[in-house]
C-alpha cells in the first residue's frame, strides 16, 4: 500500500500563496483569531495522525471488512476502533463545529485540510466521522433548540456519529417514490418503519450512539416529492438527561458486499417502528437536506482528489525504482541492467496526468470551501448571498468532474506499476476499487451535470456561468501583456469565450426540445470542469513564475508547478475539443433509436 505523507508544502501553497487565506480569515468575523501558528500546528498534528495511525490500517481494513456477527452487532476492523477513539481525544470531530455547541468554532476550510488528509490516508476510515458531519449540519441549520440540545454536543465532539438514510430498494437517487412511514405518536414523536439501503457507516462499534437522519413519509404526505419529511431517529434512544438509553428498533439487516471501501460499513438498516422526531417543517424533507447538499457534495469530491494525490504518491516512487528497458534518447543508468521506468514518455504521461488532477483539484476544492466559509460567515447578507451562488455553480462540477478525473487517475496509478498494480499487497488497485463509488455518490455524474447544465446555467439564463467566467475573464484581462504567462493566458481567454457560446447554442436547442439539455449534459460538465481547472492552474502557473522572479531557494517546486501547468494545457485541455463537439452534437443519435431496438 502507498505510504501516505501528507502534502504539506502543497497544502501551504495552495492556502498561503495562491487563496491567500490568512487574509480571508481576518475578513470573517468569527475566525480573526485563526491565525498562522495556529493553522500550520493544526496541519503538522494532523498529518502526523493520518500518517501514523490511518495509513497503515488502509490496507488490513480493505482486507478485513467488516462483520455482522450473530448478535446483530457490526465490527469495524482491527485498529479502526482505537483509531477513532485517538481521532475524538484530539478534538478533530469539533474543529469547524461552533462554539457553542462544543466545537473549536475554526472555518470549515481549515476543517478541510484535515478530510483530505483524512480520506487520503484511509477513505473506508474517514467516513465514520465523515458521515456525521451532514447529521450535524442538519441539525444545525433546522433542528428545534431542544433537539440541538439533546444532539449536537455529543456529535460534535464525536463521542456519537452520525448517518443520513435517504435511499431504498426501489428509489435510488429519485427519492420521490421512497415508502418509508412514519406515523405520528400522541408525544408528538413518529414511529419509523421501512428499509434503507446502501447507508454508509450505518451501524459500527466505533461510538456509543448512531443518530440517524431518516427521510420517510406521514399518513397524509402528497405523493412525490413533496411528501417527503426528515426525522431524527437514534440506534438508542437518548434520555432527557443526554445518556444513551435502550435499543430504538433500529437494525443492521445486513452489510453490503461491494466493490470497495470494505472497511466500511455499508449497511442496509431495517427500522421497525423506530422512535423519532420530525426534524423541519412536515414535507420538507428534501429542502432541508439540500440545504447542506453543497457541503456534502465537496466531501465526495475530495474523494477525487484524495484518489488521485495518494495514486500518484504510490507511482511516483514505484517510477523511480523500478528498471526496465533503456531510454529511447540513451542510456540513463549506465550502472544498472536496465533505466529507471520515469525515462519513458508514457510514463511521465501518466504521472503528470495524475499530479495535475492532484493539485489542480486541491486549488479548486479549497477555493470553493472559501466561498463555504463566506456562506456560514460573511460579513454581510450580500457577501454570504454571492458566494452562496458560486458554490452552488461549481459545486456540480467538483463533484462530478474531480471525481472522474481521480477514478481516471487512480487507474493510470495502477498502470505504472503494470502486473503489480495489478495485485493486492501493492496497493494501487484498491485505490481504484475505493474511489470508483465516489462518482455515484451524492448524485451520479449524469444528476451532478443535468444539475449544472438544467438548475444552475439554464434555469438562471446563465447568470450563474456568467459569476464564474467574469472571474477568469478579468484575470485573463489583467494578465493580457504578461509573456511570462501567455502561453496559458491566451487560450484561457479563447476557452472562456467559447464556453458562454457554447451554452446558448445548447439553450436555444433545449427551448426546442428539452432532452437536448441531458444530451448535452455530461460533455457539458466535463467541458466545465476542464476550463475550471485550467483557470486555477493558469493562475497557479502566475504565482509559480512571481515567485521563481523574485528569487526563492525552492526553485524545484516553483517550476514543477509550470511544468505541470504547462502539461496540463498542452496534453490535457484540449479535450475540451471534443467535448464541445458532443455536446453540440444533438439529441438524435441518442434519442432516435426505438426503444424496441435495445435487445439482448
Amino acid at each position: 500500500m502507498p505510504e501516505y505523507k501528507a502534502p504539506l508544502r502543497d497544502f501551504k501553497f495552495v492556502m498561503d500563496e495562491l487563496l491567500n487565506v490568512q487574509a480571508h480569515y481576518s475578513e470573517l468575523p468569527s475566525a480573526e483569531m485563526t491565525t498562522p501558528d495556529m493553522v500550520d500546528a493544526i496541519i503538522q498534528e494532523g498529518a502526523k495522525f493520518c500518517e501514523q495511525v490511518l495509513s497503515p490500517l488502509n490496507l488490513s481494513g480493505d482486507q478485513e471488512g467488516c462483520k455482522l456477527t450473530d448478535k446483530g452487532e457490526v465490527l469495524t476492523p482491527s485498529g479502526f476502533k482505537e483509531a477513532y477513539q485517538q481521532y475524538v481525544e484530539g478534538g478533530w470531530p469539533s474543529i469547524s463545529a461552533p462554539e457553542e455547541q462544543g466545537g473549536q468554532g475554526l472555518p470549515e476550510s481549515l476543517g478541510l485540510v484535515m478530510s483530505e488528509m483524512v480520506g487520503t490516508s484511509n477513505w473506508s476510515w474517514g467516513m465514520y466521522p465523515g458521515l456525521s458531519h451532514g447529521a450535524v449540519a442538519t441539525i444545525q441549520l433546522h433542528g428545534s433548540d431542544e433537539q440541538k440540545e439533546r444532539y449536537l454536543p455529543k456529535l460534535v465532539s464525536g463521542e456519537w456519529t452520525g448517518t443520513m438514510c435517504l435511499t431504498e430498494a426501489q428509489c435510488g437517487s429519485d427519492l420521490g417514490i421512497l415508502r418509508c412511514k412514519a406515523e405520528p405518536n400522541a408525544d408528538g414523536s413518529y414511529n419509523i418503519t421501512g428499509t434503507k439501503i446502501f447507508i454508509s457507516a450505518g451501524d459500527h462499534d466505533m461510538a456509543e450512539n448512531i443518530i440517524h437522519i431518516v427521510l420517510a413519509r406521514t399518513p397524509d404526505a402528497p405523493a412525490g416529492t413533496k411528501g417527503i419529511s426528515l426525522f431524527i431517529v437514534p440506534k438508542l434512544w437518548v434520555n432527557d438527561d443526554g445518556t444513551s438509553g435502550d435499543a430504538n428498533g433500529v437494525t443492521c439487516g445486513s452489510i453490503e458486499h461491494k466493490m470497495g471501501i470494505h472497511g466500511n460499513s455499508t449497511c442496509v438498516l431495517n427500522f421497525d417502528g423506530a422512535k423519532g422526531y420530525l426534524i423541519g417543517p412536515e414535507n420538507k424533507g428534501l429542502a432541508c437536506m439540500f440545504t447542506f447538499m453543497n457541503f456534502a457534495r465537496l466531501g465526495t469530491a475530495l474523494q477525487g482528489l484524495g484518489a488521485a494525490e495518494l495514486s500518484y504518491q504510490g507511482s511516483v516512487v514505484y517510477a523511480k525504482e523500478r528498471l526496465s528497458m533503456r531510454s529511447l534518447s540513451g542510456v540513463k543508468n549506465p550502472d544498472g541492467p536496465a533505466d529507471p521506468i520515469i525515462v519513458h514518455p508514457d510514463v511521465r504521461r501518466m504521472l503528470l496526468t495524475q499530479k495535475a488532477f492532484a493539485e489542480g483539484a486541491r486549488a479548486m476544492i479549497y477555493f470553493i470551501a472559501v466561498q463555504g466559509d463566506f456562506v456560514h460567515h460573511g460579513a454581510t447578507e450580500e457577501i454570504r448571498k454571492e458566494a452562496d451562488e458560486m458554490m452552488g455553480f461549481l459545486t456540480p462540477i467538483a463533484k462530478a468532474f474531480l471525481t472522474e478525473v481521480g477514478y481516471e487517475a487512480s487507474n493510470e496509478g495502477m498502470q505504472v506499476l503494470g502486473g503489480h498494480g495489478y495485485i493486492t499487497e501493492w496497493g494501487m488497485e484498491q485505490i481504484v476499487r475505493d474511489c470508483r463509488i465516489a462518482l455515484m455518490y451524492e448524485g451520479t455524474t449524469g444528476i451532478q451535470a443535468l444539475d449544472l447544465l438544467g438548475r444552475k446555467v439554464l434555469m438562471t439564463q446563465g447568470a450563474s456561468l456568467k459569476r464564474f467566467t467574469k472571474l477568469v475573464h478579468v484575470f485573463c484581462k489583467e494578465q493580457a501583456e504578461n509573456e511570462e504567462i501567455k502561453e496559458f493566458i491566451e487560450p484561457l481567454a479563447k476557452l472562456n469565450k467559447e464556453w458562454g457560446e457554447m451554452t446558448m447554442k445548447i439553450g436555444m436547442a433545449a427551448m426546442k426540445n428539452r432532452d437536448e439539455v441531458g444530451a448535452a449534459s455530461y460533455d457539458y460538465l466535463m467541458y466545465s470542469g476542464y476550463a475550471t481547472l485550467a483557470y486555477f492552474w493558469a493562475k497557479m502557473a502566475l504565482v509559480a513564475k512571481q515567485k521563481l522572479a523574485a528569487g526563492t531557494t525552492e526553485t524545484a517546486f516553483y517550476e514543477a508547478k509550470v511544468q505541470t501547468a504547462r502539461f496540463y494545457f498542452q496534453r490535457i485541455l484540449p479535450r475540451t475539443v471534443s467535448h464541445a463537439q458532443t455536446a453540440l452534437s444533438g439529441a438524435g443519435s441518442l434519442m432516435d433509436m426505438p426503444e424496441e431496438y435495445f435487445t439482448v
